[in-house]
């Protein structure tokens, strides 16, 4: 009986390899030096990312006990030849191309391997072997050729998962999707000690270990993470691309500035450095070295959409006026950068060489321009865009005068879905719209939220380029096409149980050459009409927004 893809990829990993075992080529450097690995090392799970006309990246990591304090998941001090194979189909019938790779002791055992010569615009299988464990199977894709520029790209993206906040079922709903590619624009994991960082009612769940501050920690924390089913289905289902954001180091930190006085802060940036790369599907060009990581970059999908993911973390300057929602003239400060010149320049140029339908950004922090102030002061977020209000400006008419002919900004990092239309003036409500944002929710961090309707934010009553903001957990789904960019902004009515269902809240459209958002359809949430009549529902949601920058 044929193994179905998403019984493979959902839960069904070991149906598929069972019985064959026998087609793994057997290599003299598989004897291990001390002692064999008893007990099942892929406990992690596998994935892959980054996916180009010709091939991807593949990752895993060996640790039989993923929780061990030392970060080292269990394994014995040695190097661990592994095997890959790489398959046209689920059940590994036609195998395309096959290697070994060697997971390293020093580097927590983990595996990237660049495969490269196949298809353009193929759907590919892939798995591992460590002496007699074989891991689950997954997913992944090539991306389209260089001169192609039709078919449908279903994107899916996503940000901020708090293990204590919640479960990761919208990583399971996503999965359930199967997408062709998922960004995750930061956020993946974060920093706290169990009981430091809670939510109303207590949190579902604790974290192992305590506050991420050396490499033992962040290799800890990004295994407890990675033993998650959920998080374990959606990196098995499709490629990702990944930028980090605050929390995979600490909160709200900017290039060498802590958020706290900290003299070993440096130290602490390359340990979380360190362990991000270990544990995500990254090329090698992203290796970090020391204190530095290449982590922005492109990706492109044919000639219909290329990607510019964006790094807004390790270049930035520091957050003006102490940090939070100010009224701060230093904002507008000309020579303040939160992309860094050399990174800003990359993207310009990218801008000028674009051939593209699409040019998405996919990147952190809030880019349009929220006013929180209904009076004549401007009151905004020092640690999003509005906090480099120059640096901004310079992007956005960078597209401009380039032509770019669909500029789309994808942001996570405030834990709630907002659409916005971007401008080169926001004092001026009727000027043209240059661009369009999309947001995402959480995954879990804040825990269950809540809707109302209308999805409006207070804020939008002065802001009117905020078209929708919803306060549930989720993620949003993008079909992309020569035509128009549809993103359904989906929600969980609930995170701190396991299991909630999900379904779309909003859709809207972004049609070819026309900036702007085009709503479609509008479906609260069953019983959120009771939440909009409730006393203070709309004030609680800006309280919410207020606070992002303690710990977003």
């Amino acid at each position: 009986m044929a193994i179905s893809r998403r019984s493979l990829l959902l839960g069904g990993a070991a149906a598929g390899t069972a019985g064959a075992m026998t087609i793994w080529p057997l290599a003299a450097s598989a004897t291990p030096r001390r002692g064999p690995l008893r007990t099942d090392p892929f406990t992690l799970g596998v994935a892959s990312g980054d996916p180009e006309p010709d091939g991807f990246v593949i990752w895993t990591r060996l640790a039989p006990r993923p929780l061990a304090e030392d970060g080292l998941g269990g394994m014995p001090t040695r190097d661990v030849p592994v095997h890959w194979e790489i398959a046209h189909d689920e059940r590994f019938r036609r195998i395309v191309r096959r290697g070994t790779a060697v997971a390293r002791a020093a580097a927590a055992h983990t595996v990237h391997v660049e495969v490269h010569a196949l298809l353009p615009g193929r759907d590919y299988f892939y798995r591992f072997r460590a002496e007699s464990h074989v891991s689950p199977a997954g997913r992944t894709r090539t991306a389209p050729a260089p001169w192609v520029s039709g078919g449908t790209l279903a994107m899916s993206f996503v940000s901020c998962s708090q293990y204590e906040h919640g479960y990761f079922t919208a990583y399971r709903r996503l999965a359930e999707d199967e997408p062709d590619l998922v960004l995750h624009l930061g956020d993946y994991q974060y920093e706290y000690r169990a009981g430091v960082y809670t939510i109303p009612g207590g949190n579902p769940r604790d974290h192992a270990g305590p506050e991420t501050v050396t490499l033992a920690n962040y290799r800890q924390r990004h295994a407890q993470y990675k033993t998650d089913p959920d998080l374990q289905a959606a990196h098995a289902v499709a490629p990702w691309a990944v930028v980090f954001d605050d929390h995979e180091v600490e909160n709200n930190w900017a290039d060498e500035v802590p958020e706290q006085p900290d003299p070993n802060f440096l130290a602490r940036r390359a340990a979380a450095f360190q362990a991000y790369y270990e544990n995500m599907p990254l090329r090698r060009s992203s290796v970090p070295r020391g204190i530095d990581m290449q982590l922005y970059r492109r990706l492109r999908w044919g000639r219909l959409a290329t990607f510019h993911m964006l790094d807004t973390r390790q270049f930035r300057d520091d957050q003006a006026c102490g940090d939070g929602y100010k009224d701060c003239p230093a904002a507008l400060d000309p020579a303040r950068s939160i992309t860094g010149a050399e990174q800003e320049s990359w993207l310009l140029d990218g801008f000028r060489s674009s051939t593209a339908h699409w040019d998405i950004l996919g990147q952190q922090v809030f880019f349009g321009q929220r006013d929180s102030d209904s009076g004549p002061a401007l009151v905004t977020s020092m640690d999003a865009w509005d906090g480099y209000a120059a640096s901004r400006e310079r992007i956005t008419r960078g597209w401009v005068d380039a032509r770019v002919r669909n500029p789309v900004v994808l942001t996570g990092d405030v834990h709630a879905h907002w659409a916005d239309e971007l401008k080169l003036d926001y004092a001026d409500p009727t000027s043209r719209t240059v661009g369009t944002e999309l947001v995402c929710s959480s995954i879990t961090s804040t825990g269950d939220g809540s809707d109302a309707v209308p999805a409006t934010h207070p804020w939008a009553a002065w802001n009117p380029h905020l078209r929708f903001w919803n306060n549930q957990r989720g993620y949003v789904r993008t079909r992309i096409t020569r035509e128009t960019m549809t993103a359904d902004f989906r929600v969980l009515p609930y995170v701190t149980r396991p299991g909630a269902p999900a379904h779309t809240r909003a859709t809207f459209v972004i049609e070819d050459r026309v900036p702007g958002l085009h709503q479609i359809a509008d479906t609260p949430t069953p019983g959120a009409a009771s939440l909009a009549g409730r006393p203070g529902a709309a004030d609680r949601g800006a309280a919410t927004m207020r606070q992002e920058t303690l710990r977003p």
